[in-house]
């Protein structure tokens, strides 16, 4: 019987999976597939919100949206928000399902595994095709016995799997036969093809080695994508934070240093404005340059109190307060936000019971014991903003307060609730034109520049392209139940 999906595994993390996951759903969308994607268990702190409420992780909300269907909480039923080295908070099918600790995640993981499976069977009876993003390595054989992500999930439901191997970081033959190497027999006959990811230059020089491989393994190569300059889209960890960033600053462009918390969470928010003409967008732990960029942005947090300590004892609490005295632009989000209030009262995520904040916002924070999922939608200025919220932390506005997108305003510092809201353009361009005045920056938004979604679209068009051009699609779903000729047939979009 052929497969009802595909996985897609890499020689580690940030080789590539998220991103060929992505445009395979779109190559296989644009041909008339109904395709979904699935991440059986992510482990992140950049999540998304769906119509429902349901949490899920952000990359596969992204596949969702390139597969051209409703992102739904199948899609990743189970997903692990790390909140220190040692624990990660459990959210199944969208909800808030308890924690799970280190000492737990080898063999207290059965009923997640049960939870991932039933997610998987119920897209496979609804689409042509599941595509599936591994997690990590499936090498990771100190794991193996509880896998249910790589090649637990495949051998369970007879999935063929390509191992995407990244070239650009060097060692990708030895990453790539290293896997199939480690791999007991049952598992080795899962992989049936391999791809190599981020080449730069003439792939002639590079066949030899594909051959060589290939001899020595038994497993063929599906094809070898070029480095995508243009193309980053929403990062599923921290490992490769900010893919957007620039190595030169530009004369004249409006700077922006996020401070990059240990916990941070929804990096992603950032993204949009360095997809904007003319600012250059620095993640940094330097407190010197958060204390000379035009726009100082605190982020999200998986561990408020916790990231709020660390703030303190790296001098960036200062760094922040003088900005706010000075009034130079913040722009605080989420747990960011909940670290600028006066005071903060949690008895649920770290339990501190209640701490002083910075106290650079009119506000009070209590985490509450139920998680807020949301799609808000509100105005600022006239300007529509749609955005998304996952919090446990609830502000309360001191009397007098200057409310700004279910949050505050102080001056120069700005805080909100809200993930996603400069991913709105008209409200982003107009903000960030009060900054730079604020700032005394010379920028303003560029006539005519494409808007963010347009942007992202167009990336997912790209590397659905680059797959059709340098991937042999028959190899990669050879086993599947659309296997060509299926495929033969360009469908309009």
């Amino acid at each position: 019987m052929s497969a009802s999906g595909l996985l897609v595994a890499g020689t580690s993390s940030d080789a590539g999976k998220s991103l060929v996951v992505t445009g395979l759903c779109r190559a296989l969308a644009r041909r008339g597939l109904s395709v979904a994607p699935f991440k059986a268990q992510n482990m992140s702190n950049n999540s998304a919100v769906c119509a429902d409420g349901a949490e899920i992780g952000r990359a596969q909300y992204l596949q969702a949206q390139a597969a051209r269907v409703p992102p739904e909480s199948a899609m990743n039923p189970v997903l692990l928000k790390p909140g220190s080295d040692r624990r990660s908070h459990v959210v199944v099918r969208g909800r808030p399902a308890g924690t799970l600790e280190a000492g737990q995640y080898a063999t207290g993981r059965a009923h997640l595994a049960e939870a991932a499976w039933a997610a998987y069977a119920e897209l496979a009876a609804r689409f042509d095709l599941v595509v599936c993003e591994g997690a990590g390595s499936p090498a990771e054989i100190n794991l193996r016995s509880g896998d249910y992500v790589n090649l637990g999930l495949a051998r369970r439901f007879g999935l063929p799997c390509v191992v995407v191997g990244d070239i650009d970081r060097g060692g990708v033959f030895a990453a790539l036969y290293g896997t199939v190497a480690l791999l007991e027999p049952a598992d080795r006959a899962v992989i049936r093809s391999f791809l190599v990811n981020k080449f730069r230059g003439d792939p002639d020089v590079l066949q030899p080695g594909l051959d060589e491989l290939t001899r020595r393994t038994g497993v063929p190569f599906a094809g070898v994508l070029p480095w995508l300059s243009g193309v980053w889209l929403d990062a599923e960890d921290t490992l490769e934070v900010g893919a957007w960033r620039r190595s030169d600053p530009r004369p004249g462009a409006l700077r922006v240093a996020v401070v990059r918390l240990p916990r941070v969470s929804n990096l992603t928010d950032v993204e949009a404005l360095a997809a904007e003409p003319g600012v250059d967008v620095l993640v940094t732990t330097d407190p010197d340059v958060v204390a000379g960029a035009d726009l100082a942005v605190l982020p999200g947090s998986r561990s408020t109190v916790a990231d709020l300590g660390w703030l303190r004892a790296t001098g960036l609490a200062a760094v922040l307060a003088e900005r706010a005295r000075r009034d130079r632009p913040v722009l605080a989000i989420c747990g960011g936000y909940q670290m600028l209030a006066r005071r903060i009262d949690d008895p649920v995520e770290s339990g501190a019971g209640v701490v002083e904040g910075l106290g650079l916002l009119p506000t009070r924070v209590r985490f509450a014991d139920a998680k807020v999922l949301g799609r808000p939608t509100g105005a600022w200025r006239g300007h529509r903003v749609d955005a998304y919220e996952i919090h446990h932390g609830l502000a309360a506005l001191d009397d007098g307060a200057e409310p700004f997108l279910d949050g505050a305003r102080a001056g120069a510092v700005w805080g909100t609730m809200w993930h996603g809201t400069c991913e709105n353009d008209a409200f982003r361009r107009a903000w960030l034109g009060e900054v730079a005045a604020a700032a005394g920056s010379s920028w303003s938004p560029q006539p005519g520049a494409a808007g963010y979604a347009d942007r992202r679209e167009a990336m997912v068009e790209t590397l659905a392209d680059a797959l059709d051009e340098h991937v042999d699609l028959d190899v990669l779903l050879a086993g599947t139940r659309v296997a060509l000729p299926r495929l033969g047939v360009e469908v309009a979009s």
